[in-house]
């Protein structure tokens, strides 16, 4: 059995296309990237890096601007899977762990996961950070990514992994985040 434990030293977040004409059809829209905003602090606050995409912002419109704001990078794409436009060579040599927040979790998603297993990625997906307009798309993407060797976590259970330990200098500043 192979047991992954996510590390803030060795992680990268993506946050996927949350943009502001997408986010009104993703059943509830406003958690999923009340989520990801949640997840994006307490990762910025642990120096783990964030990339953001867009889907042909052209016809979608750009990220929420709270999203833009936690990215250091975002990526424009046109294919389905981030890591067709760019993601492998954006992601940090040394950090084989990635992170995925966003939406849409059978589209976008699932095939940025599998596309970064392919390429011997450690792939997590926050489950509660991810959306998709109707709700069997997102369970039965999650079952499959799960099956396929994603790990399936929950933003509050990542953050108290990269944290490891009560002893962390940055733990109650991202303990006031958990509990927002």
């Amino acid at each position: 059995m192979n047991i992954k434990k996510f590390s803030a030293k060795h992680s990268t977040l993506v946050i996927i296309d949350l943009q502001d004409r997408l986010m009104p059809a993703i059943e509830h829209g406003d958690e999923v990237l009340k989520q990801c905003i949640r997840i994006g602090k307490i990762a910025k606050l642990l120096m783990v890096p964030i990339i953001g995409t867009e889907q042909s912002p052209h016809s979608i419109g750009h990220n929420a601007s709270e999203i833009i704001e936690l990215c250091q990078t975002t990526i424009i794409k046109n294919h389905f899977s981030a890591c067709r436009d760019d993601l492998i060579t954006t992601i940090p040599k040394d950090r084989m762990q990635v992170i995925l927040a966003g939406c849409e979790s059978h589209v976008c998603v699932m095939q940025t996961a599998l596309d970064l297993l392919r390429n011997q990625y450690d792939v997590a997906v926050l489950v509660d950070a991810v959306g998709s307009r109707k709700p069997l798309d997102k369970d039965t993407s999650l079952h499959r990514l799960s099956s396929s060797g994603v790990t399936i976590l929950t933003v509050e259970t990542l953050a108290f992994e990269w944290l490891e330990s009560a002893e962390n200098p940055y733990f109650k500043q991202a303990l006031e985040l958990i509990k927002e």
